[in-house]
């Protein structure tokens, strides 16, 4: 399954440097407003240390990796719901992806202007949730408009009950939250996802941080209160310094790549640490395949089951689906190949209800 992450923000707060740095992508960056109009794409592997192993003992032809699609979307203005700057298109980019990736400033630098001329994390946070919230605001109203009166007159049960659910959303959204923050039912949620709403979307603050401050985040003020604002909606943040991130896109040796982020205390790239919370607040988990052809990861949803994984890999499987072979990545570790695997009983044969989990290796049988 495909993973599509936009990024967004207000203009001149690093987006087009950070996307560049994680995707290895050559997005203008510019010192003026607006220097994003197109959204630039790029789809970069997700790194799963579980595929390399596999690599090295079954030494297969391909190595294919999951992936994950980041877009580059337009700045964005107050007053982009209404249609200032570039907003209409950036509303129309931003529907379109899985989950949004907020960078906000929390840097200064006197040579990089700023739109509204000065640092404001919290400022800058609201400026884009507000334009998101009158956006979907508007298409609420125009739903609510349409089914009120049936809703009102002849009392059809799921004609009242999604009428009940829009004016549940008017509500939330009248007072500045995010659609996300509500607790909703299953019943709730399924009419909610027709709507497509932008403030439903998960959504993850990067705090974009100057090189002085990559060593304590905790010690910059404005990343603090993106912190404490992002908790309070239930949002996940990651501080990242596009700039750090550009600088080890330079470095092609491993070890000294090592040595440099070493030397800032960083244990991961920025990158990983964005694509573990994004698979996180989607709620995704990864299952492997692997023989003499290739070994490759599958990206799917957390409670899918085996027919379902199968369907991933083609929709044939599914439709033909008759049970799938399984055994663990950590047992494949510990045993150190299938032969032995088998040899001490891990060796499963499951069937339909199966539900995968994080690392299984699979094997799917079908009828075809």
């Amino acid at each position: 399954m495909s993973l599509t992450v936009g990024i967004v923000g207000m203009p001149n707060v690093g987006k087009s440097t950070l996307f560049n740095a994680i995707t290895h992508s050559n997005a203008e960056v510019a010192n003026y407003p607006f220097a994003t109009i197109n959204p630039n794409t790029a789809i970069v592997e997700v790194p799963d240390k579980r595929l390399d192993f596999l690599c090295n003992i079954f030494k297969p032809l391909r190595r294919i990796a999951a992936t994950i699609e980041f877009t580059d979307i337009a700045g964005l203005v107050k007053g982009a719901s209404k249609g200032e700057g570039l907003g209409n298109q950036f509303l129309a980019n931003i529907r379109e992806t899985d989950a949004i990736c907020h960078v906000v400033r929390c840097f200064k630098n006197n040579d990089i202007l700023h739109v509204d001329g000065s640092i404001d994390a919290i400022r800058d946070s609201e400026t884009i949730n507000l334009e998101l919230i009158f956006a979907d605001l508007e298409t609420v109203e125009n739903r609510i408009s349409k089914i009120e009166k049936k809703a009102k007159t002849t009392k059809e049960p799921d004609t009242v009950f999604e009428y009940e659910c829009l004016l549940l959303l008017k509500e939330t959204l009248l007072n500045g939250k995010a659609i996300r923050t509500l607790q909703l039912n299953e019943q709730q949620t399924k009419i909610i996802k027709n709507f497509n709403l932008l403030t439903y979307k998960p959504m993850i603050y990067v705090a974009n941080m100057g090189e002085d401050d990559i060593k304590n985040f905790n010690d910059n003020e404005q990343y603090m209160a993106l912190k404490e604002y992002a908790n309070k909606e239930n949002a996940k943040i990651v501080p990242i310094c596009a700039k750090v991130e550009a600088d080890l896109l330079e470095i092609t040796d491993d070890d000294e790549k090592k040595l440099f982020m070493d030397e800032l205390g960083l244990k991961d790239s920025g990158l990983n640490n964005l694509i573990k919370i994004a698979y996180e607040i989607l709620n995704l988990k990864t299952f492997l395949t692997c023989g003499h052809d290739e070994c490759r990861a599958w990206t799917f949803k957390n409670g899918s089951k085996a027919p379902q994984c199968a369907g991933i890999i083609h929709s044939d499987f599914e439709k033909g689906f008759i049970k799938a072979e399984i055994y663990s990545y950590d047992d494949l570790v510990k045993y150190g190949s299938e032969q032995a695997i088998k040899d001490n009983g891990k060796y499963r044969i499951e069937g339909k209800d199966y539900v995968m989990q994080d690392g299984d290796i699979a094997f799917f049988r079908f009828n075809r």
